[in-house]
C-alpha cells in the first residue's frame, strides 16, 4: 500500500498547488504602474481597472481558510499602497504578521462560530462602512468565511447561531442550505458587505468551495446579489423539521422575514453592486485538472468523473468503488492503470457518537467495500486539510485490507455505524493528516485502478 499512497499523495499535492490562493490572486490581478487591472475568470481579459493614484485609501477585507495567503499576495503586489485591512481565518490558518504588515489577521472558530469571529466580523463591517467613493476595497473570500463572520442581525446572539448551526450539521443539511439561513441572519453575508462597501470601488477575489461554483453561495455571498429568500429559509426549516429545534429569536426572525416585515438581502439590480466586480479565482475543477495532469505524468490513463459530487458520504464511496470495478473489468494486463478523479462535497448523517468527517467516512466505507478486491487504492481528502471536527484531512482505502482488520480484532462495520472513522483509520494507519493547506475548494477523491494480475 505504501507505494500507492505515495502516488495518491503526489496527485493530491498537484491538485492543491493549482488552487493555492496566493497564486490565484496573482493570476487575476495585474499591476501596470499606478493602474491595477482585475482579470476575468480565465485570466485573459481585463474587466475593471482602478487608478491607484486617485484612491484615497486601499483596504483589504476578507475571510476564509485561505484568506491569509491571499492577503499576503496583495501585500506583495501593492505594498505600502495598502492603507488598512482585516481578514478572518480559522484557528491555525494565520501567517506571521510581518508577512502581512498592513493587514490584521484574526483567528476564529469554524464550523461553529465563536466570540472571536463575532467581534472580528463586526470590526470588518465597521471598516467597510467607512469607505467612500474615493476608496478601493480588495475583498478576498474562501471557504469557511460564513462561519468565521457571524455579523448577526439585532436580537440574535452568538449562542443561538451556534445552536442553529449544530442542529443543521447534525441533520445532514447541505452547505447551500446552511448558508441560506446564515445569510438571512447576517449583516455581512448575502450581499450585505457590498452594501457596506458602497460607494467605494470593490474588487472581489473569490475561491469556490461549493458545488456549482455559484458566487452567491460561496462564503454566503457577501459581495454579490443574493438569489435566496426568506421563503427558501422556511422551506429548509420544514424539510428537516427544525422549527421546534431553533432558538425562538431565530425562528421569529425567519417568520417575520417570510411575512415581509424584515427587508430581504440585496438582489440583482441593486445600486450597491454598481461599483462591485467579482471574479472566481480558484475552483475544484482546476484542482482536478491539475491532478489529472500529474496522474498522466505518473503513467495513468485519467478520467475526471465529476466535480459536483454530493450525497451521503458512505454511499458515494461505494459508488466510486463500483465504478472502479467496472473500469478494471475492461483492463487487460497490457493496459495502463487508470486514475479516477471525483470531487464535490458529500454529507454525513450522524447516527453515532464517534469522531470523523465526510472524507474519513468515505475512506472507511470504501475500505469495507474493497475487502475482496485487488488492485484498487484510493485517497479521500478535504482540500483545506481538515475533515470534520478533527485534525485529519481524510483517509486512504486499499483493496483487501478489510480482510486483515477482523483478524486484528477491529470491527470496521461497528465503527462506521458509530461514525467513528477517525479512530478506526488511525488504528489501521489509513488516516491522512496534512495540516492546514490554507486553501479550500471542497473535497477530492483519487482512485487508482490497476489491471488484475
Amino acid at each position: 500500500m505504501n507505494e500507492h499512497k505515495t502516488r495518491l499523495l503526489a496527485i493530491n499535492k498537484a491538485a492543491l498547488a493549482a488552487v493555492a490562493p496566493d497564486g490565484a490572486v496573482m493570476r487575476h490581478l495585474q499591476r501596470e504602474g499606478s493602474r491595477l487591472h482585475l482579470l476575468n475568470e480565465q485570466g485573459t481579459d481585463i474587466i475593471r481597472t482602478a487608478d491607484l493614484d486617485s484612491m484615497r485609501r486601499i483596504v483589504v477585507l476578507g475571510a476564509g481558510k485561505g484568506a491569509a495567503p491571499m492577503a499576503r499576495a496583495l501585500e506583495n503586489l501593492l505594498g505600502d499602497r495598502i492603507s488598512d485591512g482585516l481578514v478572518i481565518v480559522k484557528y491555525g490558518h494565520s501567517l506571521p504578521q510581518e508577512d502581512v504588515p498592513h493587514v490584521q489577521i484574526v483567528e476564529a472558530a469554524h464550523p461553529v462560530p465563536d466570540e472571536a469571529g463575532l467581534a472580528a466580523a463586526r470590526q470588518l463591517v465597521a471598516k467597510a462602512a467607512t469607505l467612500t467613493d474615493k476608496d478601493l476595497a480588495l475583498l478576498v473570500f474562501t471557504g469557511g468565511a460564513s462561519a468565521l463572520t457571524p455579523a448577526l442581525q439585532p436580537g440574535i446572539t452568538l449562542g443561538e447561531l451556534q445552536a442553529m448551526t449544530s442542529a443543521l450539521l447534525a441533520c445532514g443539511a447541505t452547505i447551500h442550505e446552511i448558508n441560506t439561513l446564515r445569510k438571512h441572519l447576517s449583516c455581512l453575508s448575502g450581499g450585505e458587505l457590498a452594501r457596506a462597501v458602497h460607494p467605494a470601488a470593490g474588487f472581489g477575489l473569490i475561491v469556490s468551495d461549493v458545488v456549482g461554483d455559484n458566487l452567491d453561495v460561496i462564503a454566503s455571498g457577501p459581495t454579490v446579489p443574493d438569489s435566496s429568500t426568506f421563503a427558501d429559509c422556511a422551506a429548509i426549516v420544514r424539510k428537516y423539521n427544525l422549527a421546534s429545534h431553533l432558538p425562538p429569536s431565530i425562528a421569529g426572525h425567519l417568520v417575520q422575514g417570510e411575512q415581509g416585515r424584515i427587508h430581504e438581502t440585496p438582489k440583482a439590480g441593486d445600486p450597491v453592486f454598481g461599483t462591485m466586480s467579482n471574479v472566481l479565482v480558484a475552483t475544484l475543477r482546476q484542482a482536478l485538472e491539475a491532478a489529472a495532469a500529474k496522474a498522466a505524468e505518473l503513467g495513468f490513463t485519467v478520467q475526471i468523473l465529476t466535480d459536483t459530487m454530493t450525497g451521503e458520504a458512505r454511499d458515494k464511496a461505494c459508488e466510486l468503488v463500483h465504478t472502479a470495478r467496472a473500469v478494471q473489468q475492461r483492463l487487460t494486463s497490457s493496459d495502463k492503470p487508470v486514475c479516477l478523479l471525483a470531487g464535490g462535497e458529500t454529507t454525513v448523517t450522524i447516527r453515532g457518537s464517534g469522531l470523523g468527517g465526510r472524507n474519513q467516512e468515505m475512506a472507511l466505507a470504501a475500505g469495507l467495500e474493497l475487502a475482496h478486491d485487488t488492485g484498487i487504492y484510493a485517497l479521500f481528502a478535504g482540500t483545506d486539510g481538515t475533515d470534520g471536527p478533527t485534525d485529519a484531512a481524510g483517509g486512504f482505502a486499499g483493496s483487501g485490507e478489510a480482510l486483515t482488520w477482523s483478524d486484528s480484532g477491529l470491527d470496521a462495520r461497528a465503527s462506521l455505524d458509530a461514525n467513528d472513522s477517525y479512530h478506526f483509520l488511525q488504528a489501521t494507519d489509513n488516516l491522512y493528516i496534512s495540516g492546514p493547506t490554507r486553501t479550500n475548494v471542497m473535497d477530492a477523491a483519487i482512485v487508482l485502478v490497476y489491471p488484475k494480475c
